[in-house]
């Protein structure tokens, strides 16, 4: 696992009325502090990748849907420099990860549905100031490629 990384198996609470998932609490271990929270979404098959941030972290979980999220740790002196990480979270699999500040990171939409992602990070979006350092998904150094492993 990369340093830093954190991985929560989330729990479905389900009743006749529907389900309830707690995703991120202040009261755990893995929580750092809040920024804002944000929902995305992906096409099946899509990439959104790779970048990074210098200031945040990201809590990343899919509500809806699945996605493959993968970690890069590319960080000079990083006891894990080099590793990836991958995740199959969403409707099978209620997961949430921490993805610390300066490990890129990415995801591809792996169901046949939209994917719903809902990320909590560390700070608010600065629209005139940015913190995301990002790569183009399929031409860099980094040593991944968004390709089904059976194919």
């Amino acid at each position: 696992m990369i340093d830093g990384a954190t991985v929560k198996r989330l729990k479905l609470i389900s009743d006749e009325r529907g389900r309830l998932m707690e995703i991120l609490r202040s009261d755990e271990d893995i929580f750092v502090k809040f920024g804002q929270v944000y929902m995305t979404t992906t096409y099946p098959q899509a990439v959104k990748a790779w970048h990074y941030h210098k200031v945040q972290d990201d809590f990343i979980t899919c509500v809806k849907g699945m996605l493959k999220l993968v970690l890069y740790d590319d960080r000079d002196g990083s006891p894990t420099r080099g590793e990836i990480n991958e995740f199959f979270m969403g409707d099978y699999n209620p997961t949430l990860v921490k993805v610390p500040k300066m490990v890129y990171h990415g995801w591809k939409c792996i169901s046949s549905d939209e994917a719903l992602v809902i990320n909590v990070p560390t700070e608010a979006y600065n629209p005139g100031a940015p913190d995301e350092y990002r790569l183009d998904p399929h031409n860099n150094s980094i040593p991944y490629r968004w390709v089904r492993k059976d194919g």
